[in-house]
């Protein structure tokens, strides 16, 4: 009976271990919130106001292109069309046009992703962790041989980037809010070269793989509903 009584109360404890980080993460994160949130929000809610959206959306969308070197804010409701909300600058960039391969080779991947975590306690001041690599990736790396495909991509603050989606922290404050008001599930992320809802696809001279065009048709149709798509796939 003794030994059974110390199982339970050492599973108890594991399961507490376990749960702690968990609450003291999203503890931060909602202390991010109320820190930056009446500095930031105002600002935000305004931007939704003249788009024609209410805040909070349902759904929001960020599509990245390297080229221009912007990140565009776009947001509905139900039984909305996409509207765009407002732009913002990549304030750092790194690597070339094309996608990520591999991990260190400083590039910012490019495909169709989903935002799965935030970051309360990031270097770069706030940040929220990317699903890279997808499925895609995943699948055109086993195919290619390519074990090691990097992780750890995040849309993040300050100036500096070697991988990642540098915004700035007063943009990273006004996206980390919107995410938290929203849910991570209700917001996509598009990493394009460059516009091509406007232009072909850019790429380097750099060595790029056989299989991208098939990438680029995927990122040119999941642009579609975000205004006129003048690049035929």
């Amino acid at each position: 009976m003794k030994q059974l009584l110390a199982f339970v109360i050492m599973i108890l404890s594991f399961n507490c271990y376990a749960m702690a980080p968990k609450l003291n993460w999203d503890y931060a994160v909602d202390r991010a919130i109320k820190r930056y949130g009446l500095r930031v929000e105002p600002q935000l809610k305004s931007y939704f106001s003249k788009s024609g959206v209410s805040y909070p959306p349902r759904d929001v969308a960020l599509l990245a292109f390297k080229s221009e070197r912007k990140v565009e804010l776009w947001a509905k409701n139900s039984n909305q069309v996409w509207k765009h909300v407002h732009d913002y600058p990549l304030t750092g960039f790194s690597g070339r046009l094309g996608p990520k391969l591999r991990e260190n080779d400083k590039q910012i991947p490019e495909g169709v992703y989903r935002l799965v975590n935030f970051n309360p306690f990031s270097s770069m001041h706030l940040s929220m962790m990317i699903n890279y690599p997808n499925n895609f990736d995943r699948q055109k790396g086993y195919q290619d041989g390519r074990r090691n495909l990097g992780n750890n991509i995040f849309i993040h603050g300050k100036n500096l980037s070697v991988g990642c989606l540098a915004v700035g922290d007063l943009a990273i404050d006004q996206l980390f809010i919107l995410a938290r008001r929203v849910g991570l599930s209700h917001i996509q992320v598009i990493i394009a070269p460059n516009d091509l809802r406007k232009s072909k696809p850019s790429t380097s001279n750099f060595a790029q793989p056989r299989w991208l065009p098939e990438l680029y048709n995927h990122i040119a149709e999941s642009l579609k509903p975000f205004g006129k798509n003048k690049y035929a796939a």
